[in-house]
């Protein structure tokens, strides 16, 4: 789950996260997020200038970490497309697992980054663009079956970013188990 934070400023954003996921990014201000840690609002501003600093830091470094997930996948020139999938999977799996705050609020609030919401959409472009021709490719060595890569992309991509809504009413799942039967649901529909 989440590490325990080792500055002010890192505490910050955890609660900020929290309440977040709570209550949604509009509804939370910075005197909630100083009322949760039993300060004064001023004091806040000691660390960080604006929620929108923590609304981007909670969104750019997941956005980031699946980023670099994604570039170690498509480097992998000898793994098959159905190989190449599983791992994004586990990616999705594994950053949730550990984030479901920050995924929630990467999910539900990315449209109120203001500055940072340009870099933010590139980063997703290219994250579905690299999963889109692992796709592509799958589908045109037979690997996997004939289908519009679009219709597959929304399917796997729809239930891998819903996963922060599901894993934590899930405590009794491990993480290797749900890996597997993940992979193998998503997957057995779509392997030639």
């Amino acid at each position: 789950m989440a590490q325990k934070p080792t500055t002010r400023k890192e505490e910050i954003v955890q609660t900020a996260e929290l309440l977040f996921k709570k209550k949604g990014y509009s509804a939370v201000t910075m005197r909630d997020i100083a009322q949760a840690m039993g300060i004064k609002a001023a004091s806040l501003y000691n660390h960080i200038q604006s929620k929108q600093e923590i609304l981007a830091d909670i969104i750019m470094k997941i956005g980031e970490q699946f980023t670099a997930g994604m570039a170690e996948i498509v480097a992998m020139e000898e793994a098959t497309s159905i190989e190449k999938l599983e791992r994004i999977i586990k990616l999705h799996v594994q950053i949730t697992m550990e984030n479901p705050s920050r995924m929630a609020t990467m999910n539900n609030d990315w449209m109120h980054l203001e500055e940072k919401l340009d870099y933010y959409l590139q980063l997703r472009r290219n994250y579905e663009e690299s999963f889109r021709q692992i796709l592509i490719k799958g589908i045109a060595k037979g690997e996997i079956k004939d289908v519009n890569p679009e219709v597959i992309l929304f399917s796997i991509l729809s239930t891998l970013r819903s996963l922060y809504l599901w894993i934590p009413k899930k405590d009794e799942i491990i993480k290797q188990d749900l890996l597997g039967k993940l992979s193998h649901v998503l997957l057995t529909g779509v392997t030639a």
